[in-house]
């Protein structure tokens, strides 16, 4: 039973990594190199790292969810002792990195969002097209999930979340019904809460643009992980991480996200923040990184027909000075 979940995962995560040449060509891969991939996943993107860099490199590889490294173990495992799969955060790649006893790394990729493994797993909660219990967490022994959002926060605040998080218009009336849906009992499935948002959402928008669910969903899936709030940090991080001309490439599903990559991307290239009236530089700052990709990079007609998830990706690559 074990062998057949476990080659289960691995069917599952084995699908076609997002803008796979792009991310390829802009970590610019060198034979016997050590490179981070810092969103597992499927380990796709890993895999083809791994045959580039050949036997004389060196891949580590985080995620937060179990299930995620067990089949990336299975799918890595030819490559042998060149790999370092580690059940973290990608916020901790500073504390795995000096655990293995590595300083600097040749190249760095965060695939953010959530992996078709979870989206379809009906048991982990992330889908608003699968009922099963609301859950959403990526590692699930967290205690934080959908389902206590939902239930417990004010109704202001879920309000805000759904608003700033998944950039819904009609974030206030979602929020209210969910309040009175839950005064008369819990919510504890995807399914209730798809019902309640499709009550919320005017007849006339539930008929245009994506599913009316979609947007609710992404704000708590990245309210319930910490998304957002662990990006910046983790970003700053990985580039003091890189050696002189390293690459960081960062691919990206939201736009909440995207800004948060571009902006940083920006400061990090800019050697000085002081006023522009300011005579003399007094800040001291130097460029850190060149920006590869002044707009970022998108899929090709050719992977979105193959692909249709990969719609929103864009891809943002810099090289450490």
């Amino acid at each position: 039973m074990l062998i057949m979940r476990t080659v289960g995962w691995l069917m599952e995560f084995s699908h076609k990594p997002v803008m796979l040449y792009e991310v390829l060509r802009g970590l610019k891969l060198k034979p016997g190199g050590i490179y981070v991939d810092c969103t597992l996943g499927g380990a796709g993107h890993s895999a083809a790292i791994l045959r580039e860099i050949g036997e004389g490199g060196r891949l580590v590889g985080l995620d937060r969810d179990p299930e995620a490294l067990a089949a990336a173990k299975e799918r890595l495992a030819p490559f042998g002792a060149g790999v370092d799969l580690v059940r973290a955060d990608f916020r901790d790649l500073k504390k795995v990195l000096e655990r293995l006893g590595i300083e600097k790394v040749d190249g760095i990729l965060f695939d953010l969002g959530v992996s078709s493994y979870q989206l379809d797993n009906p048991e982990r909660g992330f889908s608003y097209q699968q009922d099963a219990p609301l859950d959403m967490r990526m590692d699930q022994e967290q205690a934080l999930t959908a389902r206590e959002l939902v239930n417990n926060l004010p109704v202001e605040e879920l309000a805000e979340i759904i608003r700033k998080y998944g950039e819904e218009r009609w974030a206030s009336r979602i929020a209210k019904f969910i309040g009175e849906e839950r005064k008369k009992c819990p919510i504890e499935t995807t399914g209730h809460l798809v019902e309640i948002i499709k009550k919320a959402v005017p007849a006339g928008a539930r008929r245009e643009g994506p599913h009316p669910a979609k947007r609710t969903f992404q704000a708590l899936r990245i309210a319930v992980n910490q998304e957002i709030e662990n990006l910046g940090p983790s970003l700053r991080s990985a580039i003091e991480h890189l050696k002189p001309g390293g690459r960081i490439c960062v691919l990206t599903f939201h736009s909440l996200e995207d800004r948060i990559v571009k902006d940083l991307f920006r400061e990090l290239a800019s050697p000085c923040n002081c006023p522009r009236d300011f005579p003399v530089c007094v800040c001291g700052r130097k460029k850190e990184v060149r920006v590869i990709t002044p707009r970022p990079l998108l899929p090709s007609p050719e992977e979105l027909e193959d692909n249709p998830r990969a719609r929103s990706a864009k891809l943002r690559i810099a090289e450490r000075i």
